[in-house]
C-alpha cells in the first residue's frame, strides 16, 4: 500500500513538470529607451531574462557572456531587468561604463512584474523558450554556456 502514494507523487511530479513548459510567460516592460517589450513580441526566439543589480558583483561580470550570447546569436534574446532601488540616471550612468546591447528595464523592487517569483538572490536567470514558456531557471551567476546547454537539452517547441 505505501507504493501508491509514492506513485501517485510520482506521476504528479511529472505532471507538474510537463505543465512548466504549458503556458507562455506574460511579461511586458518598458526598456530605458523607452521602447516596450513584450515576450509574446518575440516568437520563436529562446528569451534570456536576467534579474540583476548595478552592487551585485556576480551580475556585473555575467553581463558581456550574455551580451554576447544576444549578439551573436540570432535565436537568443537577452533582457536585463535592473533589481534595485536606484534613479534613471544612475543606471544609465553603470550602463556608459559597463555597456551592453541587450535590452535593460528598471524594475520597482515594490512591484515587480508578476511574471515570475521575486528573486530570492542576484543575479537571477529565467530561459523562455521560443514558445514563450519557462524551460530554465538559474539563481546565482550563469555563463554562456550553461545557456547554451540549456538551450541545447530543452525542445524548441512543445507539441500540443
Amino acid at each position: 500500500m505505501r507504493a501508491f502514494p509514492r506513485v501517485v507523487t510520482l506521476t504528479l511530479g511529472l505532471i507538474a513538470a510537463s505543465l512548466l513548459h504549458a503556458a507562455p510567460v506574460e511579461l511586458k516592460v518598458t526598456t530605458l529607451d523607452g521602447k516596450a517589450f513584450a515576450v509574446s513580441d518575440h516568437a520563436g526566439q529562446w528569451i534570456v531574462v536576467n534579474y540583476w543589480a548595478t552592487w551585485c558583483g556576480p551580475c556585473i561580470k555575467e553581463m558581456p557572456e550574455l551580451d554576447a550570447l544576444d549578439r551573436e546569436r540570432d535565436d537568443v534574446l537577452v533582457l536585463g531587468l535592473a533589481f534595485e532601488d536606484t534613479s534613471a540616471e544612475d543606471l544609465q550612468r553603470f550602463l556608459g561604463k559597463h555597456p551592453v546591447q541587450y535590452a535593460i528595464a528598471q524594475i520597482d523592487v515594490y512591484a515587480p512584474p508578476e511574471a515570475f517569483a521575486v528573486p530570492r538572490g542576484l543575479p537571477t536567470t529565467h530561459l523562455l523558450g521560443p514558445d514563450g514558456s519557462l524551460r530554465q531557471s538559474f539563481i546565482g551567476p550563469v555563463t554562456r554556456a550553461d545557456l547554451e546547454r540549456a538551450i541545447a537539452s530543452n525542445p524548441p517547441e512543445i507539441k500540443r
